[in-house]
């Protein structure tokens, strides 16, 4: 299986399924002497890690890092960062039921073909709980970048749509409740939404929007490593993930050129910022901000129709631990690839100007 390694310079590959013994990943290029709040990273899986409340998957993992390499008295030594997850609750006997079947809108029946064969348990790598070691990278990408504020919230459950500028919210109130969404009131009645959706034995899909504040001028390589084309390829590899837009988006094929484009200030800021921060795929010191659509859950705790190996029409019902909605707990994981792309452009740019 190859596609396991993102970046250019700073790049992190991932290993491991969930319901192996571990998960984890190593990261190459990172500088030598950042100087590394382990707690911080250990915090943002906490964001990640499921259990966490009632509307999530109430899979008990403490998704705990243990660093084999890379790190000495606090700091990066420049050498590959190993490091590792452990698996400590799984529970594949859930899975027995499709064995020889397969889910719908899963990855059950393209592996199977592609490999010709598959690790039914929880999904295997195909698996969200991948995407923990991909919190770890992010998290120190973070620590990497400094100045650089990333910020991700749930702006939409279904069609529950926060209609609110970034600018007018409080983003600090993000982690005030268990939706992730920075505006009280309607983080209520997101989390009622969700878990009366829970009860049906159903799933709701939503949108996470992401700002990424203070980015210096100049991140992007065009023409094909565009800032915006690898903050989408970024996106579109998590999981679940079936839209990203930046900028202005789809709503501004709505507005005429003269009103969409983004007049300068004498300092070179922009007056508006419907690029979304980001002109001719290079960042223009503007925030950069982008909407990422997930999809509902694929597994419903409910009766479905589906094919076994053979082709015969079988049927199954959802069972195991899952997410009635992944937004909430897929916040963290927007912010890590942010993250990670913003890294790994910082580090080209320095590598081009010498």
């Amino acid at each position: 299986m190859a596609g396991n390694t993102f970046g250019t310079i700073f790049r992190v590959s991932t290993f491991g399924e969930s319901h192996g013994k571990a998960i984890g990943g190593v990261i190459d290029g990172c500088p030598s002497g950042i100087e590394l709040d382990l707690e911080a990273i250990q915090r943002d899986l906490d964001r990640r890690k499921p259990g966490q409340s009632a509307i999530v998957t109430q899979r008990k993992e403490p998704d705990e890092v243990e660093f084999f390499s890379g790190i000495f008295e606090g700091k990066t030594t420049g050498t590959p960062i190993g490091f590792a997850i452990h698996n400590t609750n799984q529970k594949s006997k859930d899975y027995g039921h499709i064995k020889d079947s397969y889910r719908p809108s899963h990855a059950d029946y393209v592996y199977d073909k592609k490999y010709g064969f598959r690790d039914y348990r929880g999904g295997g790598r195909s698996s969200a709980r991948e995407t923990a070691s991909r919190v770890v990278a992010g998290a120190i990408a973070k620590q990497f970048l400094k100045g650089i504020e990333i910020h991700a919230f749930v702006s939409q459950v279904g069609d529950m749509r926060l209609d609110k500028d970034y600018k007018d919210l409080d983003l600090s109130l993000t982690e005030s409740n268990a939706v992730r969404c920075p505006d009280p009131e309607m983080a209520m009645k997101m989390e009622d939404y969700i878990k009366s959706i829970k009860k049906e034995g159903d799933t709701i899909g939503g949108i996470i929007t992401c700002v990424a504040k203070n980015v210096p001028i100049g991140l992007g390589e065009p023409v094909f490593d565009k800032l915006h084309a690898e903050l989408g390829k970024a996106m579109l590899s998590i999981n679940a993930v079936k839209g990203f837009e930046y900028g202005s988006g789809f709503e501004g094929v709505k507005m005429k050129g003269s009103d969409h484009n983004d007049q300068f200030n004498s300092d070179g800021s922009t007056k508006t910022n419907y690029s979304g921060g980001i002109q001719g795929g290079i960042s223009n010191g503007m925030d950069i901000y982008f909407n990422v659509a997930f999809k509902p859950v694929a597994t419903v705790i409910q009766g479905y129709e589906t094919i076994d190996k053979e082709g015969n029409k079988v049927q199954a019902q959802g069972k195991g631990r899952h997410d009635p909605c992944v937004v909430p707990r897929a916040v963290p994981i927007v912010e890590a690839m942010t993250a990670m792309v913003l890294a790994d452009y910082s580090l080209l740019n320095r590598t081009i100007k010498l």
